[in-house]
């Protein structure tokens, strides 16, 4: 099963979704230029293989709810996350408002 929800941040609305998959969870909060997620995201692989896309993202360990997952510091940090001021260590909420507020 598949679920999206809004989720409101600093004024604005971000997009959360949980894909319930056999023993685990995807979870992601997605804005329209980029989005943090669970440790299924592979940050080496988008900042290696797809550079050219400038992908902003960023990557949380050990959550299990949109809550969580916003409020957990970020394990790691696209380049392009990094461009805008994104970095390991701040909280997934910061990030996603950081998102938000570049739109």
């Amino acid at each position: 099963m598949m679920s999206a929800k809004p989720v409101a941040i600093g004024g604005h609305t971000a997009i959360g979704i949980e894909v319930l998959l056999p023993k685990t969870t995807l979870l992601a909060v997605t804005t329209e230029i980029g989005y943090i997620m669970c440790g299924a995201l592979d940050v080496a692989l988008l900042n290696d293989k797809l550079r050219d896309r400038g992908i902003i993202a960023g990557r949380a360990v050990g959550v299990r709810t949109l809550e969580a997952l916003l409020d957990a510091p970020l394990e790691s940090v696209t380049h392009g996350a990094e461009q805008l001021g994104i970095y390991a260590g701040m909280t997934g909420r910061q990030a996603v408002e950081r998102m938000l507020e570049q739109q």
